[in-house]
């Protein structure tokens, strides 16, 4: 049997590809676990700089496989409790990962795809793409990926959206802010790659404590003094570190950090 999520290290980017054509690449126990494991490899490999999340087939993921739902909804309350830990504690680990996180949204991005498509730190996704919050119309709601969801589209878009569970195309969900931006799916890796180029031009620690300081910065809000404190620690910090003063020597000598030669060697 195929993996049900693939990885592939290719140039420093880790593409980690969600592997059930058949079903749409929809959710169930091995889907979740598997793409547990990925976000593990994701966070060990030491060569990988970015990481793409992206499905195969004509979908990106179509939310919940619906015989799962079904044997969900026959199962105990302490089953459902466990799986629906295991789902949430996967979408926290993808909010986590230190490096950057692309999504390649494409075909159908439904409930669980949505949410996925929330939780990439950027998602390019293709014009024609359609994307719901579906849940209400299955007597459900979207608990495990709402905080994901509001925090890309706000709670007043939200609430419409999770509330009514219409569908809507790319261009509307750019103009929400669910994704970055979209493209014609033909140019999708184009737009893809081009955002790769940009992230790998970055400091590998740099990425990292940016996005730990930005999802401290969104959880525990600070002001006054504490923030002025906070935020100067944390540059100071950062400033004094190896990478920043081999990012700065570089820039000053007018010659690529060390990052970037580090990606002319071959396989990185």
């Amino acid at each position: 049997m195929d993996a049900q999520v693939t990885t592939d290290l290719q140039n420093g980017v880790l593409h980690v590809k969600l592997n059930r054509p058949e079903a749409h690449n929809a959710f169930d126990e091995a889907l979740v676990e598997a793409l547990r494991q990925a976000v593990e490899h994701a966070g060990a490999e030491k060569e990988a700089r970015v990481v793409v999340l992206s499905g195969a087939g004509p979908s990106f993921c179509a939310g919940a496989d619906l015989e799962w739902m079904r044997e969900m909804g026959a199962a105990s309350e302490e089953e459902n409790r466990l799986s629906a830990r295991r789902l949430a504690r996967l979408f926290h680990a993808l909010d986590r990962i230190e490096k950057p996180l692309i999504g390649r949204i494409h075909g159908s991005a439904i409930g669980g795809g949505a949410g996925l498509a929330a939780v990439c730190d950027i998602a390019i996704a293709s014009t024609s793409c359609r994307f719901a919050l579906s849940e209400v119309r299955l007597g459900l709601i979207p608990a495990v990926i709402a905080p994901y969801i509001v925090r890309r589209v706000g709670p007043g878009r939200a609430r419409e959206l999770i509330l009514t569970g219409r569908r809507f195309e790319g261009a509307e969900a750019a103009a929400l802010g669910l994704v970055t931006r979209t493209v014609d799916e033909s140019l999708l890796d184009a737009a893809v790659g081009r955002v790769v180029s940009d992230l790998r031009a970055g400091g590998p620690r740099a990425l990292a404590h940016a996005k730990s300081f930005l999802r401290e910065l969104e959880s525990r809000p600070r002001s006054g003094e504490e923030l002025s404190d906070w935020t100067a620690e944390t540059i100071a910090t950062i400033r004094a570190g190896e990478e920043a003063r081999s990012g700065l020597t570089a820039f000053i000598e007018k010659v690529p950090p060390a990052w970037l030669r580090a990606q002319d060697r071959p396989g990185v």
